[in-house]
Order: C-alpha cells, then structure tokens, then sequence
C-alpha cells in the first residue's frame, strides 16, 4: 500500500498495447538498444521530472507499464490503472515507435478517469502535436525538450484551478474542445538540475513499487545488473542526417538553436552521489568534446579526484587527440568507448553527416586500447545513403579487419536503421534529395505500421539502393557474417556462435513465411496463418543478429550500497523532504 498519493503518474507505454496478443516479426529493431521491441525503456526525462517536482511539493510516481508486462504475462493493466487516483497522467510519447501503445494506454485512462487530464510530452508528441491533441484522449501536450518547469506550472493550475493560457510550450483544449496553442518559448540555456537517483529510491519506498520504476525488463533486479546515466547535454552540435536529434532537426521542431550544457561541475556530482549508491556502470550520455576540449576536461580533472571501481562508458561523435584518451585514462580507472561510424565507406560517411576517416578512427582505438580502454564498441548501419547490399558486406568484412588488428577488446556491431528514419531528421525532411522513399507521415499511419505482421512493413523507408525487402534480408546476411567473424577472432564462444546462427536462420525462415501469408487475400485465413506462427515469432521477441549479452559491461552482483542509500534516506526524512502528502 502507497505511503503517499501522487499528484502525478508518468506511465510508459510499450510500442504496441497488447504485444502479448500480436503476432509480430518485430525482427532487429531494438538488438542495439537494452530494452526489448515493445521499447520499455522509458525516457531519461522522467528522472529530472520526478526530481524538479519532488523539490518543488509534488508527488511523482513512474509506472512503466511495458516493463511490467513484459516480467509479468498475467499483469493487468487495466486493474492497475483503474486503482490509480492521481491529479493527472503522463505519458511520454518521445520515439515514434509508441505511436500506437501510448494512445491506446491514454484511452485506458479516460475510460476508468474521464475526470483526470491526461498530458503527453516527448519529442514525437512535440513533433505530432497537430494530430495528437485532436485525439479525444489528450488533455495537454507540453512541447520541447525541457518539461520539467511547464509540467510543474501545469499541474498546479490543474490543482489550484488557475489559468492556462500563461503557461509555456503548452498545447490544450478548453471545455468547448477548441484547441489552444500556448508561445513555444521555454528553451532553457543551461541544464544545471542533478541526475539524482536518491529519488528513485525514495519513489520505490513511498509507492511499496519497486517493479513498476524498472527502466527496462529486469532492471529492478538491482542486485544483478543495473546501469545508470549522466546526462551531459540537451541539443546537439552535430548534424547526423538520419538523427531526430541532430542540432537541424531540434532547431526545427524543438525551437533549440544551440545545445545546453550541465555544468561540469554537476557531472561531477552526478557521478559522485551515484559511486555512492551503487557499483553498476555509469553512462555519460553524449560526447564530452561536445561543449569544448576544456568543457571536456574540466569534466574530466573532476572525476581525477574521486575515487571509484565502477565501468564508464564514454561516446564518441568525432574523433579526438590523444590527448584526450590520456586524460580519459588519468581520470577513470575502469573506462570504455564506443562510436557510430555508419559504414567503412568514408565517402557515405559524409553523405551521414560525419567527417572523420578510418585512419583517424583506427588511431582512436589504438590510443584508447593502449591506455587501458575496456572495450571499445563501434556501430555500423544498414538502410543510410548510398549503400547497397555489396557495401554492407564490405562493412562486415571491416569489422572483421579491426577485429584481427585490435583484437578481442573492439567488439563491432551493425544493425538496420529501424524501425524508422526520425520523424525531423534531416533525411526525413527532404527525402528526395537523399534518395529515400518515406511511407508514412501523419500519426495514423505510424499507429497502423506498429500494428503490421513483420518489421519489413514497419519499416517507413526505402531508400534508391535498398528496397524495404533487400534491406530486411541484407541485415539477416550481414548478420550471419558477422556472428561468424566473432567466433573466428574469439569475441564469442562456439555455443554461443551456434546459438544466434540458428536464431538468424530462423528469423529468415519466419520472414519468408509472413510473405507468404500476406500475399493471403481472406483476412481471417491471414490472421489463423499468422496465430500459428506466434509461438516461434515470440522466441524470436528479444534479440535476432545481436546477444543483448555482448553489449554489457563488466559488473560485480549486489551492486547497492544499501547502507549507503539509507543513510542518505534518513537525512531526507530528518530534513523534511522525504514525504510529502
């Protein structure tokens, strides 16, 4: 039993409301990411939410609902919501890919509260606006990529009953239903809040919940395997064409002109407080170099003082100096980077946005590995400019040269661009002249495609090299490649090799048979075909070309430092700040 009632609950959708009776090839869609195809993972935001109005009197409880069906295959939504009494709902709407989950959840929610307003936020319900706030089940939508004070302001005027029209980036409908759309102009400049997940704590002992925070499937399994974030960043200073989160794409649809910065000095705290909570890995979120050599540094002269065992994870948009490296290496005992080249192709680089060669990149690992770098993790992609099926494999045969050059310390990835080229997106918004072909653009039809028999029909893009077909079986090639050139170079045991060979194998078959069905005109013969298959589709649910395994970073078991988190607890409570009613 709650100790407290929230003033708000932030619930995350899975991609599709109910996965659980869909028969869907979701296919690679989500093997480079740790959550699952129903994308449980709920926003970062949610954490600096939770803590801006927590500081400031309210009550945040997060619900991730995905998650929580996905551990639980009886776990009943509908029962959940219908318990819940808050003063309103959340809904993060930010990848497009919970088109189709986060509405249908919505309408859960008006169907048990049709008192309670439901408000939505993210970069695809900024991006959607239009078409979201004409549904019935949207109250509110707060635009842009910094909530926390609108949201704030929002839920005391729905609180205390005060005026609407004051309150910034905010879309709404009055009681008549006529939609009002309040000046897009909170874009803070600088991002200086703590990523403090002393809150989260706090939210598991006041809600008696601790499941329902998990980030993703397994996470609140703490004492196995947690990870943790620092935010370094809002914006971008680079202009990847495939990024809805490029510097273009933010100044088109986000109103953002430049990045906002933390403070160094804030990072440093962040990973502080976090050493002392846990010893799960810390993942600093965008390049450093971003902001600067002495932005970077002054992160990094920080970190020289503080004393810790746990694994960094550092990225990489650009190349750097070996300087760089070196201080990474004189600042953090247990490190390890990863970076997106795209391709081995230098030339479709550039077409990506990205200008460095391989040489500069293989100086990188070479600098990086020297020094005590952990692993170094580099992601290619299928479905980007220029590239053919012959291109992807040449990739494949790089990674299999960096592989014996580097050894067992570089572990090479690629995967499809999916299941969606960003909506805002540089290629997004002028397709033509990159050479792809978008298939869907209003928020129906990505609603409808997350609902579609094979992540080849989800997929909203072809390009001039690639059809949608050739791209799916490109990826399934590539992949069997790939898997082979590890267990040749030792990046992967022979069980294991054997293992996601098989997987990959019958990924292929269960492809070829849902073209088969679909060629199927009587739709209920289609659905009976395809209701057969679901067994074997759901083996297929978590991982296809890539083991989720592979892309985690050594950690010890028990992970909390659980006297330390109570000691922390305790000073909350004597100060006041723990509970509030």
């Amino acid at each position: 039993m709650s100790l407290v009632s929230p003033h708000l609950i932030l619930l995350h959708p899975p991609a599709v409301y109910d996965f659980r009776k869909h028969p869907i090839m979701y296919g690679p869609i989500a093997d480079g990411v740790p959550s699952t195809p129903i994308f449980e993972m709920y926003p970062v935001g949610f954490f600096s939410i939770l803590e801006h109005l927590e500081k400031n009197g309210l009550n945040v409880r997060i619900v991730n609902l995905a998650a929580r069906m996905l551990d639980n295959p009886g776990f009943d939504v509908e029962k959940m919501i219908r318990k819940l009494r808050p003063k309103a709902f959340g809904i993060d709407f930010h990848w497009v890919v919970h088109a189709q989950g986060s509405l249908e959840v919505a309408k859960i929610c008006k169907h048990y509260h049709p008192g309670i307003p439901v408000i939505f936020g993210g970069f695809s319900a900024t991006y959607f606006f239009e078409d979201l706030i004409r549904s019935r089940e949207v109250d509110f939508i707060i635009r842009g990529d910094s909530t926390e004070e609108p949201l704030l302001q929002l839920l005391e005027a729905i609180i205390h009953h005060r005026t609407l029209s004051n309150i910034p980036n905010l879309v709404w409908k009055d009681k008549t239903g006529a939609v009002h759309i309040n000046p897009f102009n909170h874009i803070p400049n600088t991002i200086n809040e703590s990523n403090n997940y002393l809150y989260i704590f706090k939210s598991a002992l006041k809600y008696m919940d601790v499941k329902s925070l998990s980030p993703w499937k397994g996470w609140y399994e703490w004492l196995d395997y947690p990870i943790t974030q620092v935010i370094t960043c809002r914006g971008c200073a680079y202009n990847c064409t495939f990024c809805g989160g490029s510097k273009r794409a933010m100044k088109t649809y986000c109103n953002r002109n430049k990045p906002a910065f933390r403070d160094p000095k804030k990072i440093v705290e962040d990973i502080s407080k976090i050493i002392g909570y846990t010893r799960a890995p810390i993942f600093i979120t965008g390049d450093l170099r971003q902001g600067g050599d002495a932005y970077a540094y002054t992160v990094l002269e920080g970190l020289k003082e503080v004393s810790f065992e746990n694994q960094v994870i550092i990225e990489l948009f650009d190349t750097a100096p070996r300087e760089y490296f070196e201080r990474v290496a004189g600042s953090i005992k247990n490190f390890n980077l990863e970076i997106s080249p795209e391709t081995h192709d230098e030339e479709i680089r550039k077409v990506c946005g990205k200008r460095y060669n391989n040489h500069e990149m293989e100086e990188n690992i070479k600098w990086a590995l020297e020094l005590g770098c952990h692993r170094f993790d580099i992601f290619f992609m299928i479905g980007i400019p220029s590239q053919n099926c012959k291109s992807v494999m040449e990739t494949v045969d790089y990674c299999g040269y960096l592989m014996d050059k580097f050894g067992e310390r570089v572990a090479p990835f690629i995967l499809p661009y999916s299941p969606f080229i960003d909506p805002g997106c540089i290629i997004y918004e002028n397709p033509e002249k990159f050479g792809y072909k978008i298939f869907f653009k209003t928020l129906e039809e990505y609603q409808n495609a997350m609902l579609s028999t094979s992540w080849e029909y989800i997929l909203n893009y072809e390009t001039e090299w690639m059809t949608r077909s050739e791209i799916v079986d490109c990826t399934y090639r590539a992949g069997l490649r790939l898997n082979r050139l590890k267990a040749e170079y030792g990046l992967i045991d022979h069980d294991s090799f054997r293992a996601r060979e098989e997987k990959i194998k019958v990924a292929i078959e269960l492809t070829g048979a849902i073209r088969e069905i679909e060629e199927i005109n009587h739709a209920d013969v289609r659905r009976d075909r395809l209701m057969q298959l679901k067994p074997k589709l759901d083996i297929m649910f978590n991982s296809v070309i890539n083991e989720k395994r592979s892309m985690g970073w050594p950690a010890t078991k028990r992970n909390l430092r659980i006297f330390n988190i109570l000691k922390a607890m305790i000073g909350e409570y004597l100060s006041g700040k723990l509970f509030r009613v």
